[in-house]
């Protein structure tokens, strides 16, 4: 930890930094588990417990996150602080978007982190290394999804320079939710 100061005052800064290491197929058991925790953290509470475990069924499935992994148009990623895990991130372009923006584009489409090192500074690191992979895959502009009921994440991308483009349906379950369509061109 740094200090900082603010204020006049002395305060803690919790920047950690993690070290971020490409998932392999012999990450699949991790992967399910950490997908699973961080999705149910994030969206829990705001969704049914039957659509929830719908969704968690369908997209962290051992066969679903295995073609995943084996796609060679996406990339997962974890951070790990200390050697524990604390996120993970997952990249796609080309055909693997979940929406083709372009063959010139490349899509964050999870940026997750565990609770217990939330606000610490990695969602930050996955963006610089999403943005970093974008640019030496020489991609002009990079994308994501952001969940309309989610105003922090939008400050987020916001302050990082990302506009709002469009946006798309996100089935969870029987519930056709909306998530707002953001971009940011790189050169």
């Amino acid at each position: 930890m740094s200090k900082v100061v603010s204020n006049g005052n002395i305060k803690e800064n919790k920047q950690m930094t993690g070290k971020i290491k490409q998932c392999t197929v012999a990450d699949l058991k991790q992967l399910k588990a950490i997908s699973r925790t961080t999705f149910t953290d994030t969206y829990g509470a705001v969704n049914t417990p039957a659509d929830l475990e719908e969704y968690l069924e369908e997209a962290y499935n051992d066969d679903q996150l295995l073609g995943e992994l084996q796609q060679p148009t996406t990339q997962f990623d974890f951070i790990y602080v200390e050697n524990v895990l604390a996120g993970y991130l997952k990249l796609n372009w080309g055909p693997t978007q979940s929406e083709h923006y372009g063959d010139d584009l490349l899509e964050i489409e999870r940026i997750y982190i565990l609770p217990a090192f939330k606000r610490q500074g990695l969602g930050q690191q996955f963006y610089q290394h999403a943005i970093a992979t974008a640019q030496k895959l020489g991609k002009q502009a990079v994308w994501l999804g952001v969940w309309e009921h989610n105003p922090a994440a939008q400050k987020f991308y916001q302050q990082m320079g990302f506009e709002q483009i469009g946006d798309h349906r996100f089935q969870l379950g029987s519930d056709p939710q909306r998530d707002l369509i953001l971009r940011k061109t790189l050169v």
